[in-house]
């Protein structure tokens, strides 16, 4: 019995180039769902990685990074905004739909999120439970050999404040349906090779993969 987890491990590269070609996609993506569609656009960027480019390590998931979020900035939000939604997802997972790593209420005064702001709640950052009901930033952390996964960063200004009750995106997604006043739209990259496989269950924030199919 006590090999069974070092076997298991061993073997998600194999299950990892096996559901290469099985991934949510773009269609199941908040980007797609009429609830969260917007007349106007949000300009959000980091200072951690560019759009479309790789995220660095610290804002990975253990054991290849330190569950750190990026930091983030952004402009353009209109007048009327009484609060903002973060959504971070990641469309490549080998699953039906995206797996949601981050889901946040904003205060709307907000401009930008410092490095590690999405790892607690605090006076302008309330988070909700995102996939397996964990609440706070999960870094990314795909399966070994699975190819690149893209991971999307989706700001949206409401002009309802919905409750920080709401148990995860499921809930969400109605309260919002007709209040979104714009939304901003960043893409970050990541992707695991064999020899970053963790070498033990022990993990600091991430999604794993195992844990989805029980």
């Amino acid at each position: 019995m006590a090999i069974a987890p070092k076997l298991k491990e061993q073997l998600m590269p194999v299950l990892g180039r096996a559901l290469r070609n099985r991934r949510a996609g773009v269609r199941h993506s908040v980007r797609r769902a009429p609830e969260l569609q917007a007349p106007a656009e949000i300009s959000l960027v980091s200072p951690d990685f560019s759009h479309q480019g790789t995220i660095p390590a610290p804002h990975r998931a253990a054991p290849q990074g330190d569950n750190l979020s990026p930091a983030l900035a952004w402009h353009g939000v209109p007048e009327g905004t009484e609060q903002l939604l973060l959504i971070i997802e990641d469309i490549d997972a080998p699953l039906k739909k995206p797996i949601v790593h981050a889901l946040a209420l904003l205060d709307p005064a907000l401009t930008h999120l410092p490095q590690g702001a999405l790892g607690a709640d605090s006076a302008q950052v309330r988070l909700l439970p995102g996939t397996l009901n964990r609440r706070g930033y999960q870094g990314p952390r795909p399966i070994p050999n699975h190819g690149v996964h893209r991971y999307g960063f989706h700001l949206y200004a409401l002009d309802v404040v919905l409750p920080g009750t709401l148990n995860g995106l499921a809930e969400v997604l109605p309260r919002v349906a007709g209040h979104v006043l714009a939304s901003g739209f960043l893409e970050g990259w990541a992707e695991s090779g064999p020899e970053e496989r963790p070498q033990s269950r022990r993990r600091r924030g991430g999604i794993d993969p195992r844990d989805l199919r029980r």
